[in-house]
């Protein structure tokens, strides 16, 4: 067999996807006829589900084939968080509160974790970041209210101590979001960009399930100061939570702890708390990832009740057992940052030439 029957039989290998071959798109770089033969492919995708099924359909044509296809180099993702772009300079710290699946009450933890922190003395903002469940507005009693515009930005709506701003107040009531990655990435920018965020200590940014689209744009846009991760104790939701964790540390975010929530249940007749969905599988999970469990919140009819009801229960049951461990949480979270930026600042004294 010479090189130009090798390039015929490689004409019946169609890219995956496209009604063309390998060799009329120019994919084949090079053909070597000797003891055996030898191809190599160049394509344009990184997907790795793409070259296993072109070196699949090639060795069905060329018996003995060593085949070699290169595919583009990924760039590394990272947060910006000691340079580079940053779209909302005036906002000190951006604390992004992510979880691996839906469901283990993150939009929750975040809202009570930034209505504590204010009440700590913080000035807090939240970035409902979760556009195709934005229920931050309903969960502060805000779902009827329309932000206002202060020239080509979006004010955003001052409620229970802290600064909100919702895709959720954007769009009308029960409208589903079909979009494609692209547009969530626009929007994400926009979230930050376009309103009139204040000068704040914390924005809380509620991300959605995960680890796509959303969070690199968020990475990629400000400069993280830190990651919390939500999970509840049952060992499905601990291995996505792992994903999540994973996911700060190849962005290079600092991970500033992880909250196991519906941490045991309140029984509202005694007042006993019952492990009914186990407890400490966070532990065993931030002992791998090198961080600390800041909260453990347990199910209590009162978070429920407020969810539902836009009464938040650190704001208006400031005594019960989750609003004070959420201030523990938000403590815990404060002087991770502190400690955060005393490392950044050292960092950059040490990178400053010397006069």
């Amino acid at each position: 067999m010479n090189k130009n029957e090798v390039l015929e039989k490689l004409k019946s290998v169609i890219y995956p996807g496209f009604e063309k071959s390998i060799v009329d798109f120019g994919f084949v770089k090079n053909v070597e006829v000797g003891d055996r033969v030898f191809v190599e492919i160049e394509i344009p995708s990184s997907n790795p589900q793409i070259a296993n099924t072109l070196k699949s359909d090639i060795s069905k044509v060329l018996i003995e084939c060593e085949i070699v296809i290169k595919t583009p180099k990924i760039p590394e993702e990272r947060s910006n968080s000691r340079s580079g772009k940053n779209i909302a300079p005036q906002i000190k710290h951006f604390v992004m509160i992510s979880s691996g699946k839906g469901g283990v009450g993150k939009s929750t933890t975040t809202l009570n974790l930034a209505i504590s922190a204010a009440k700590l003395g913080k000035k807090v903002g939240v970035l409902d970041a979760d556009i195709y469940g934005p229920n931050m507005p309903r969960m502060l009693g805000e779902e009827n209210t329309q932000p206002t515009i202060i020239g080509q930005r979006l004010n955003p709506i001052l409620t229970h101590g802290v600064e909100m701003m919702s895709m959720g107040v954007l769009i009308e009531a029960g409208q589903g979001l079909i979009w494609r990655g692209a547009m969530i990435m626009k929007a994400i920018e926009q979230l930050l960009k376009d309103v009139a965020w204040s000068d704040l200590d914390i924005l809380f940014i509620d991300m959605p399930p995960g680890t796509g689209d959303a969070q690199i744009t968020l990475a990629q846009s400000v400069p993280v100061s830190a990651g919390i991760c939500v999970t509840t104790p049952q060992i499905v939701a601990l291995d996505d939570s792992a994903r999540s964790l994973d996911m700060f540390e190849k962005l290079h975010i600092p991970i500033a702890g992880i909250i196991e929530n519906m941490s045991g249940f309140i029984c509202p007749d005694n007042g006993k708390e019952y492990d009914i969905f186990g407890r400490g599988g966070a532990a065993k999970l931030a002992k791998k990832y090198k961080t600390e469990v800041i909260g453990e919140i347990p199910i209590e009819i009162a978070i429920r009740e407020g969810g539902d009801k836009g009464k938040p229960i650190s704001f208006y049951e400031p005594n019960s057992v989750s609003s004070k461990r959420y201030e523990q949480a938000a403590r815990a979270l404060i002087s991770a940052l502190e400690k955060i930026e005393r490392e950044n600042l050292a960092d950059n004294s040490a990178i400053q030439p010397q006069m």
